[in-house]
């Protein structure tokens, strides 16, 4: 009986061990990983919001609410604006 106490004992030392150790290392890891994304980049923030930020070095440009959205506008389409001029 004291084998069979034994065996299981070290069977549960075993897995609570690699557990710890496998948790350990993930966290681990994502702390390091989590660091190297808070560096410094455009704008003095320490979040990286896209790749081309973090190569570049310069902040994103965000188009304004009334710029044009390239050759295919969808919101000043011919079709919307003849709609808009017979209102």
């Amino acid at each position: 009986m004291a084998e069979i106490q034994q065996v299981v004992f070290g069977v549960v030392q075993g897995l609570a061990s690699s557990t710890v150790f496998i948790l350990a290392l993930m966290i681990g890891f994502c702390v390091v990983v989590g660091f190297t994304k808070l560096k410094k980049t455009a704008g003095g923030v320490m979040v990286i919001k896209s790749l081309d930020e973090q190569v570049s070095h310069k902040p994103a440009e965000y188009l304004k609410p009334g710029d044009p959205r390239g050759p295919a506008d969808q919101l000043h389409s011919p079709e919307l604006l003849e709609a808009a001029a017979r209102k």
